[in-house]
């Protein structure tokens, strides 16, 4: 595990973990959060811990349920264009940042209610898992608190709003999967019970981990 007083990355709660499933709570920016096996942080010190989680990741959002905190708090950015060729190399992900986001107790409101299942969606949260049809509004408006505690509205469409979605679900405990067909679920039968099991002995070190830590060991 990394540092616990400054990690560089959290470890992902995975699917299966409680968490997961949990509607988060409010929050404010001047609250200190206690990420499980960290020691206390300021807001934006776990936001800038998640954002590093997210690109270690290689995702483009990551909410707090999957860092283990049960608060309406998720980050997300947004990617330039990827599709030009750039000399055989591929860019590095942060240099193809065009925007991020924090966003503390987002309220979303649909402005385009048309659905788009035109987007491949996956999870970080369900590893290896990805599947196109997830109806999504095509426009949403965002509106949420930043890190300096000021009001925040923004609009988003296409892709960037799919995200805003995707993570908003999170702090509801709704997971993509849960968008689509029963049947899609049971087709991962086999692969969603490998993560549960990851989920399973993470949850156990842990829960051992902190029995240490009170220990004073």
């Amino acid at each position: 595990m990394s540092d616990p007083a400054s990690p560089r990355v959290y470890p992902l709660r995975l699917y299966g973990d409680p968490v997961l499933r949990r509607k988060a709570k409010p929050l404010q920016a001047t609250d200190t959060l206690t990420v499980p096996g960290f020691d206390p942080q300021t807001v934006r010190q776990v936001a800038d811990t998640m954002l590093e989680t997210m690109f270690e990741a290689h995702g483009v959002g990551l909410a707090a349920p999957q860092i283990g905190l049960p608060v309406r708090l998720f980050v997300a950015v947004e990617y330039e264009d990827d599709e030009e060729e750039n000399e055989g190399q591929e860019k590095p992900l942060k240099s193809r940042v065009l925007r991020d986001f924090v966003m503390l107790n987002p309220l979303l409101k649909v402005i385009d209610k048309k659905k788009d299942r035109s987007y491949q969606e996956g999870c970080l949260s369900i590893p290896g898992i990805y599947e196109e049809g997830v109806p999504r509004a095509r426009a949403v408006q965002v509106s949420y608190t930043d890190l300096d505690g000021a009001a925040r509205v923004i609009e988003a469409d296409d892709f960037l709003a799919r995200v805003f979605q995707h993570e908003a679900d999170h702090l509801d405990g709704v997971l993509f999967l849960d968008r689509l067909p029963a049947e899609v679920t049971e087709d991962y039968r086999k692969e969603l019970l490998a993560i549960q099991q990851k989920s399973r002995t993470f949850l156990n070190d842990l829960a051992a981990h902190e029995r240490q830590r009170k220990a004073g060991l």
